[in-house]
Order: C-alpha cells, then sequence, then structure tokens
C-alpha cells in the first residue's frame, strides 16, 4: 500500500526549514538550507523533498510558508509570484509554482507569518481564542491573522510592518527601511535595533532602548488591536527573543490606546504573549498542506 507524505517549507530572509511528515504528523525528514538565490531555493527544495520521501510513499501536498510580500490568492494564475522586496534576486520568482511543475503534487503558498498565526492559533500560544494575530520582529517585521484558522488575505496580505508609526522627536536614527522614514520595520526591526545598539551593546541589559522598542511595538499592537480587533498577540522573532519585553509592549499598547477600542482581551494582562512553537511558520505551511490534501482528497472522492 502506498502512504501518503506531506510536506512544509518556510522560506526565510537567512535560511530555508522544511520537514516531511506522514499523516499523522510524524516527522520523517527535516532540512535546512541557506536562503541565497530562488533558483537554488528550487533546486535544494526539490532535492530534498525527493530523497526525504520514503520509497514506499508518494507526496500528497506542499504547503509554503513565505516571505513577501507575494500572491496568495490560489485563484490566480501567478498564485506565488514574489512582489517587489528587499531580498536581492527573488522579485518575480515563484517556488510554489516551481515545485508544482516539477513534483506534479498540489502546492499552496501563504505569508510565513500568517502561516505562524494560523499554527500559534492550532498547536500554540493561541489556542482557544478565535482571533489570533501573530507578530515577528527579525529580519523584518510582519503580523499575520488567523481568524478561526483562515487567514486574512485579500487583494495581497497584511503588511503591517510598514505601518507607519509616530517617530519621537528626539529619535533622528535614520530608518531602515527602503521605501518609508517611519514604518515598524524601519524603525525596529533586527536590522534598526543592531544600528542603534551599535557594538558590545544588548537590547536586555538598555533600559532606554527597551523603552524606544517597545513604544514604537506598542504602537504597532494598538494599530492591530483597532484594525482587526484579536483576542490575542503572539509575539516571535530573534528580537523577542532577545529581550523579555512583551509587558512592556503590551503596556505601550493600552497607553498608545488611550482607552479608546479596547475588547474585553486587550483590558487583561496575557494579551500579548510569546510564540510557543519554535518553528511557527513550519508547522503551518505543515497544515496549509494537510488542509489541501484534504481539499484533493475530497474532489477525487
Amino acid at each position: 500500500m502506498t502512504r501518503t507524505y506531506l510536506a512544509g517549507i518556510e522560506t526565510g530572509g537567512t535560511k530555508i526549514l522544511a520537514r516531511v511528515c506522514d499523516l499523522a504528523g510524524r516527522a520523517v525528514a527535516d532540512g535546512k538550507w541557506a536562503t541565497t538565490s530562488p533558483e537554488r531555493a528550487a533546486e535544494d527544495a526539490l532535492d530534498f523533498l525527493i530523497s526525504s520521501v520514503p520509497d514506499d510513499g508518494r507526496l500528497g501536498a506542499i504547503g509554503i510558508a513565505a516571505f513577501g510580500p507575494l500572491i496568495v490568492d490560489p485563484e490566480s494564475p501567478d498564485h506565488g509570484r514574489m512582489l517587489a522586496t528587499t531580498k536581492s534576486g527573488w522579485a518575480g520568482s515563484n517556488l510554489c509554482r516551481d515545485l508544482q511543475e516539477r513534483l506534479g503534487v498540489p502546492v499552496a503558498v501563504d505569508t510565513d507569518v500568517n502561516a505562524a498565526a494560523i499554527a500559534e492559533q492550532q498547536l500554540g500560544a493561541g489556542a482557544g481564542f478565535p482571533c489570533v494575530a501573530y507578530v515577528t520582529v527579525g529580519t523584518g517585521i510582519g503580523a499575520g491573522l488567523s481568524n478561526r484558522g483562515q487567514s486574512l488575505t485579500g487583494a495581497l496580505h497584511p503588511e503591517a510592518g510598514h505601518l507607519r508609526l509616530v517617530r519621537r522627536t528626539a529619535d533622528d536614527m535614520p530608518s531602515v527601511c527602503p521605501y518609508h522614514s517611519d514604518c515598524a520595520e524601519g524603525l525596529v526591526s533586527g536590522p534598526a535595533v543592531r544600528r542603534r545598539l551599535g557594538e558590545g551593546r544588548e537590547l536586555a541589559s538598555d533600559p532606554s532602548l527597551r523603552e524606544l522598542v517597545a513604544d514604537y511595538l506598542g504602537q504597532l499592537a494598538a494599530a492591530l488591536v483597532l484594525a482587526w480587533s484579536p483576542h490575542r498577540i503572539v509575539w516571535g522573532g530573534g528580537v523577542i527573543c532577545a529581550a523579555p519585553i512583551i509587558g512592556e509592549i503590551e503596556a505601550a499598547m493600552l497607553t498608545s490606546l488611550g482607552g479608546y477600542g479596547v475588547g474585553p482581551a486587550a483590558s487583561q494582562r496575557g494579551f500579548c504573549v510569546q510564540a510557543a512553537l519554535e518553528h511557527a511558520g513550519l508547522e503551518g505551511a505543515l497544515l496549509i498542506a494537510r488542509k489541501l490534501q484534504s481539499g484533493s482528497e475530497g474532489l477525487n472522492a
């Protein structure tokens, strides 16, 4: 009897993660390689998938959690195509299409943060909450939303990391974002925080910088509360892991809201929490694959 396996791939700014598992969720292979060119990424992914599926099996579906911006509409003929991005050489690439054409299996893609939101809602820190936002603060800043297991997409997908913030008067550091002078990503992403710190300093031991970062991220959280009304915001990424500032972010969010638009969840401590999953994007990619496989089985029944 031929066994069916699922694959998840998460593309990040510096590394790509992949996993193959059986339908019971048991991992049979894990992969990790550097993010170089899209051509190399496609070849690496193809090699990994071909070598990882056991001889008695077949690959049923692939889910991809990708950095963006990209086209996530499954009805679009350009589904999976990368748009203008700060990642050199990736604009116009389409890993989703490449793998589908080469392997002949269904492939679906969503943003890494949308996939992470789905995973944290179903398996992690957002379990039990109907509407969960996920924010990553690392090489870039991104935010995704899972509302009852469905990610938020539209003409494109959320790009909340580029929401404009109220910059402090004394803050004259140039934005690291090439598009905006005062968006969240430009002011407090990983590269921005490193620029602010300089050599030999750490965010965890710099109270003034911690307060600034928490203020800006609190503004971002307030914008998500007003726009999306989540029951919980889950935080991940290197900056969040480097310093315990989630409580400070939540306090800054409440200050920014000023008592307006604060739902029952956001008015209580613990509305902002740290991610529970080590690789939420990859877990979300596998959930995308599982949903795609289930849909394919239904169509073929």
